[in-house]
């Protein structure tokens, strides 16, 4: 197995889910269009990424609800392409709608979409184009 790959800041992000089955059909559509990857199983984990894990979707290890209120990961898009077809794909796959893919006027030349996953949890894609 290969170890989580984080990038110099984060080793890893976990999120929690209360359905693991509708959440994975989620996340494989939505970062899909990223060119993340299903890594497959890793326990009762599912894990996605490149080519190493750093990204984790579980049951929260408490039991409880998952509950992310305030929080929103960031998935870095190549092109609006790739930011229009993760909004696409992750409303068609059971997610919210949390903001169209479009540009955003707090940084210059910024281009994202945000959604809720099935659980409720807050994602984004982002890229960046001549401003």
């Amino acid at each position: 197995m290969a170890v989580i790959s984080g990038d110099g800041v984060f080793s890893h992000m976990m999120i929690g889910a209360s359905d693991i089955p509708t959440s994975v059909a989620f996340y494989d559509a939505a970062l899909g269009t990223l060119g993340v990857k299903n890594l497959g199983p890793f326990g009762d984990w599912i894990l996605y990424g490149e080519d190493k894990p750093a990204f984790i979707v579980a049951r929260p290890g408490n039991g409880e609800a998952p509950s992310s209120n305030g929080v929103t990961i960031g998935f870095a898009a190549a092109t609006t392409a790739e930011v229009d077809a993760f909004h696409a794909a992750g409303v068609a796959a059971g997610g919210t709608d949390e903001g169209a893919a479009g540009p955003r006027g707090h940084l210059p030349g910024a281009y994202a979409a945000y959604l809720r996953d099935p659980a409720g949890n807050k994602i984004c894609a982002y890229t960046f184009i001549e401003a």
